[in-house]
């Protein structure tokens, strides 16, 4: 199944057997490039360049910054992956799990961890920076 024909899916094929092995497949691979980003950037960081001056020196600590934050950053989706493929093997794949509504397949083709609607999640958002806003006042 391409992307074209899972957009062009009934509704009332939501989340049937073809749509839950393109989602699966994409998580899968989704997976596996995650862990090679981090592999990657992880030999990156391993065999520093020799720096000869400070811009050198600073240009190099800037692109390992940056590769640490890209690495946590891969980590933290890891989980959700692994959360997104028990959802489609528990059967809760594709749905909020705050309102039990579709999420919806061009937002789960966007961002395929979701496990809000984008109402629901945009709710969640607004609920967070309340509170922030109500702590830090």
């Amino acid at each position: 199944m391409t992307r074209e024909e899972l957009l062009a899916s009934p509704p009332d094929d939501y989340m049937n057997a073809e749509q839950l092995g393109f989602f699966r497949e994409l998580l899968r691979t989704l997976r596996a490039e995650t862990m090679n980003n981090i592999e990657d950037a992880k030999q990156r960081l391993a065999k520093p360049p020799e720096v000869n001056d400070d811009a050198d020196r600073s240009s190099h600590e800037e692109e390992v910054r940056l590769a640490l934050r890209i690495v946590d950053r891969e980590r933290r989706l890891l989980p959700k992956i692994q959360a997104a493929l028990d959802r489609i093997d528990d059967g809760e794949y594709g749905f909020c799990r705050e309102t039990g509504e579709p999420i919806g397949l061009p937002r789960l083709l966007v961002r395929p961890t979701a496990d809000l609607s984008a109402q629901a999640k945009e709710l969640a958002e607004r609920r967070e920076r309340q509170f922030v806003h109500k702590r830090d006042g």
